[in-house]
């Protein structure tokens, strides 16, 4: 298992070179449609529920936000990235406010004012469930695959804690040789999710696809699996 995660132990991107992708528009990570998991998995997600509120840990400006608002679902996001959230909102054409987060220090919160949409520009590990409570659902598409390695520990930990009991977490993970790309998005195996959340979470695999397009070839991988789970707290 350690063998397995050797070759990308070690790699940091600090939150500067994050925003800094943004600014330069290096964004290949955006998707300009819902993401097609989410969207196959959705009714999963809910489980007959509605008004459910939703996490985004890195939520960058994914469409997928106003998506699930305008199903009458809340939203709570948080970015580095100031850029990435003004955009969100001004390419959605919603008018928002911005005000700072008296619990974070230098954090802001932006909130749209048609939807119940509230973007934290903040680092995620600053962020609590002091701030918003818990949540019904956490969708993450490209956070776990995005974090440095060394900070699973401390994500999933996170993340757990703003899980309510009925919290229904999809995760999208990226399987492939890690030898041949050193990452991000970072290569999670299955184990790992099992050791990261397995106490306090059933894990249900969903679907295992073929993603492999040119961009990862251009990437130098051979093979890409796109893995995606579904996350239930243990009832206790």
């Amino acid at each position: 298992m350690t063998s397995m995660l050797a070759p990308q132990a070690d790699r940091f991107m600090g939150l500067g070179e994050w925003e800094e992708r943004w600014q330069e528009g290096k964004i290949g990570f955006h998707l300009p449609q819902v993401h097609m998991m989410l969207e196959s998995n959705i009714d999963k997600v809910l489980n007959g529920r509605t008004g459910v509120r939703f996490f985004f840990p890195l939520c960058g400006k994914a469409v997928d936000m106003k998506w699930l608002a305008d199903m009458g679902h809340s939203v709570v996001g948080v970015e580095i990235s100031e850029k990435a959230i003004r955009a969100f909102f001004e390419e959605n054409n919603m008018t928002y406010s911005e005000e700072p987060v008296p619990e974070m220090p230098g954090a802001k919160v932006y909130r749209s004012s048609e939807k119940n949409i509230s973007l934290y520009q903040s680092d995620l590990y600053n962020f609590s469930s002091s701030i918003e409570g818990q949540f019904g659902a956490i969708w993450d598409r490209g956070s776990l695959v995005a974090i440095n390695p060394r900070d699973r520990e401390k994500y999933a930990a996170l993340i757990i804690s703003l899980m309510a009991k009925d919290c229904r977490y999809l995760l999208d993970t990226l399987i492939y040789n890690p030898e041949l790309y050193t990452g991000p998005p970072f290569f999670v195996p299955d184990e790992q999710l099992h050791s990261l959340f397995g106490k306090s979470c059933d894990i249900e695999e969903l679907l295992s696809v073929d993603a492999m397009t040119d961009r990862q070839r251009s990437w130098g991988l051979d093979s890409l699996k796109e893995n995606v789970y579904l996350l239930t707290t243990k009832s206790s």
